[in-house]
């Protein structure tokens, strides 16, 4: 990637998603569009059909007296119906309003209503039993369409009933859909996603066509992706990352295999054989553990062969980045652990991906440069709901692990007042809904966004990021910690670690909560004679303690003297979005988590 990337994408941009999705179906008509899980195999789909079938939905919702602008709810997992129902919306010129299927009834009645949506598409009975709970605080909604679930034919249709209403729609008005699509304004609204605070009610992000648009052409003007990839989608569309992922799709034009079950992502990838794939850095984390923890229990001449493939995969690699010649020694036996061991780890992941694409939170760089050692590549990314989820990200060609990547082609990063990462460019958000004050606050005098995140910028426009401001905390003898950097250190240590968290702000020193994750528990108690015990039981155990308390004095030989952990406890359980201890998008509510154990923090230092 050039240091100063062509810009003349910007010049060409289409007008609107609608447009770039029509567009991508009249050049890749009979391409494969999508391919989705039916029972225990894979049903694939063509642009050609994926049009017919949202020109049918889309001229349904016009069929029901809906006009430009108008939101229209989405409150569903990852799965190909929520790509049809969120084209539908954008080709009848109305705007998504999205809603994670784990949403209480309460904040999705509050996200509808704020919304003034008219129609919200349901997943199925449960994600329809909340709307009609919460019916009188929803006068707005006229229909609620269903994916899979019991319609009544009235208040509650089928998917396959609107696409009817819409066949005899498209009968009487041929071309409602393409003329509307063409009235869509580049400024028009496109998406509103709440975004999940830790506090206080979510606020809705107004994301506009524009913003969509030019991720998608700035990811294809950088040449990375193109229409013989295969996407691996898990990530929640009901959030930018995953959405940013489908403009990236239209622009490209590649084939995407969606399934939004967090439980079958390996095996999926095993049989689908993507060629890249976004994900959260806790995936990779989970992946890590597994190999490492797998590995550990076969102990013997495989373990050994396993962590010296490592060794000398580690070290090629940093003699690679820093560029210094490789001993011939070296070079066999790396090809050697290359067969050995390399490659079933590649098989793993399904043998043919280029790149993965971490987002949404930061990725250790330790277990960057295992994966890496072991030939996969993980390009950090960097960016928020509030610019569409993409503002700098790494390349294939030109990346430097621990950074995040430069800005996007097109549009600017820099460093403000306390070191803040600020941003400008046609992906910003037009301000949070119904509330100017918070908008008002989100932009500097001069018209750049504030993330709230602290970084760096190196001599190459390559970003860091150091830690969200508002989470860097003083202790009471003067010294400064940033808790992501310290927490991430242990996970990439203990494999068997889900969450450390870090406190101690005014305080004379650190302590730290930690959850393990239970599937690695459970393949730990396998091998420590306590199978069949409950997961509480086994967390709470002598030797679980002692097993952790051997990762916590490894991470404390790497930190400084005033960062180490002087006392920590191992919860009960693990933190879960159904608890409010994290956001839909895996991230930690971290004054949630601190308020539910202020007694036992507290504890720590009388």
């Amino acid at each position: 990637m050039p240091a100063n990337p062509d810009v003349s994408f910007l010049d060409h941009l289409p007008q609107n998603l609608a447009l770039l999705f029509l567009d991508r179906v009249a050049k890749s008509p009979n391409a494969e569009a999508f391919r989705f899980p039916v029972g225990e195999a894979w049903e694939s789909v063509t642009w050609n059909q994926v049009g017919r079938r949202v020109t049918h939905l889309a001229a349904g919702l016009l069929s029901l007296g809906m006009t430009g602008g108008q939101r229209v709810a989405i409150a569903s997992g990852t799965r190909y119906e929520w790509v049809l129902a969120d084209l539908a919306i954008m080709c009848a010129g109305l705007a998504t309003t999205t809603v994670y299927p784990s949403t209480n009834a309460e904040d999705t009645a509050y996200i509808v209503s704020d919304s003034e949506s008219q129609v919200v598409f349901a997943e199925d009975d449960t994600q329809v039993a909340k709307l009609r709970e919460r019916r009188h605080e929803i006068p707005t909604v006229q229909k609620v369409v269903v994916f899979e679930g019991e319609a009544d034919g009235e208040w509650v249709i089928g998917l396959d009933d609107l696409a009817a209403l819409g066949e005899k729609h498209v009968v009487e008005h041929p071309d409602v859909v393409a003329e509307r699509a063409r009235a869509i304004a580049p400024d028009d609204l496109a998406t509103l996603i709440y975004t999940s605070g830790t506090t206080g009610r979510p606020k809705g992000v107004r994301l506009l066509h524009r913003g969509w648009v030019y991720e998608g052409a700035a990811i294809q003007a950088q040449d990375i992706l193109h229409e013989d990839d295969l996407q691996f989608l898990w990530l929640p569309l009901s959030h930018s990352f995953g959405k940013v992922l489908l403009s990236a799709q239209l622009a490209c034009g590649f084939a995407t295999a969606i399934d939004g079950r967090v439980e079958k992502i390996v095996d999926n990838l095993g049989v689908v054989k993507p060629t890249f794939m976004g994900a959260a850095p806790r995936i990779f984390e989970k992946a890590h553990a597994r190999i490492v923890t797998m590995t550990a229990s076969e102990g013997g001449a495989k373990e050994k062969i396993f962590q010296q493939a490592f060794k000398v995969g580690i070290e090629v690699d940093r003699r690679k980045r820093e560029g210094l010649s490789i001993p011939l020694s070296l070079k066999l036996q790396h090809r050697l652990f290359d067969k050995l061991v390399f490659s079933k780890v590649r098989e793993r992941f399904g043998g043919r991906v280029r790149f993965f694409i971490s987002g949404s939170a930061a990725l250790n760089s330790e277990i960057a440069g295992w994966f890496h050692a072991a030939g996969i590549l993980i390009l950090e990314g960097y960016g928020m709901t509030e610019d569409c989820a993409g503002a700098t990200v790494n390349h294939p060609e030109n990346y430097k692990m621990g950074t995040v990547g430069p800005a996007l082609p097109g549009a600017e990063v820099r460093i403000g007042e306390g070191g803040e990462v600020q941003l400008r460019g046609p992906h910003i958000m037009a301000g949070y809904h119904n509330l100017p004050e918070k908008t008002a606050e989100a932009f500097t005098e001069d018209g750049w966004l504030r993330t709230g995140d602290k970084g760096e910028l190196d001599a190459d426009g390559f970003l860091t990021i150091t830690g969200r401001i508002k989470e860097l905390f003083k202790t009471s003898g003067g010294k400064y910690i940033a808790p992501p950097a310290i927490e991430s250190k242990f996970k990439a240590l203990c494999p068997y670690a889900s969450q450390f968290m870090v406190f101690g702000a005014e305080r004379n020193f650190v302590v730290a909560l930690i959850t393990l994750d239970p599937d690695a528990m459970a393949g730990w108690a396998e091998e420590n004679g306590m199978a069949g015990k409950d997961y509480t039981e086994i967390v709470r155990s002598p030797q679980v303690k002692e097993m952790v308390a051997g990762y916590v004095e490894q991470l404390n030989g790497r930190l400084n003297r005033w960062e180490t952990i002087k006392k920590w406890e191992i919860l009960d359980h693990d933190l879960t979005i159904e608890s409010g201890e994290l956001t839909p998008s895996m991230k930690v509510k971290r004054s949630v988590v601190e308020d539910n154990n202020k007694q036992l923090i507290d504890s720590f230092y009388s």
